[in-house]
């Protein structure tokens, strides 16, 4: 197991030097998903184009372009292209964001805080009518780098 990349020996939290590594081509993919009863899943996919789901999608894209103001030690990117996904199932809301790049560190980060954000929204504005829902599955399922 490597050491932790944001901790010092001595154990204080530094943001990691990336000044010599190269520009890469950086791609990041995460999921998510926001649990929800039947009921909330059909009246979610009824809305007509434009609402809950749209506004979660902006929302998940823009915290991705503010990832480094919401966690400390994340580095500034230019990000390339930020795509969010959301799909309603039977008894729940996938949700997927792909974030780009090429920088010198790459973009989970991103592309985690854009799922968070969105399953948050998607949250928000069903929990009036749905008192158990979940998120659930926030994860990492892809990271790529190749040459710039």
């Amino acid at each position: 197991m490597g050491e932790l990349s944001h901790v010092t020996e001595a154990g204080e939290v530094r943001m990691v030097d990336i000044g010599g590594k190269p520009q890469s081509r950086r791609r990041a993919v995460a999921r998510g998903s926001v649990a929800m009863s039947a009921a909330t899943a059909g009246r979610l996919r009824e809305l007509p184009k434009g609402d809950a789901l749209v506004t979660a999608q902006l929302a998940g894209i823009m915290a991705a372009k503010r990832t480094a103001e919401l966690i400390p030690l994340c580095h500034p990117l230019p990000l390339s292209h930020v795509d969010v996904q959301l799909d309603v199932a039977d008894d729940r809301v996938d949700i997927t964001a792909a974030v780009e790049t090429t920088a010198q560190t790459g973009v989970e980060m991103e592309a985690l805080t854009a799922v968070a954000v969105a399953a948050l929204t998607v949250y928000d504005m069903a929990k009036a009518i749905d008192d158990g829902l979940t998120i659930s599955g926030i994860s990492l399922i892809e990271k790529t780098k190749e040459p710039a």
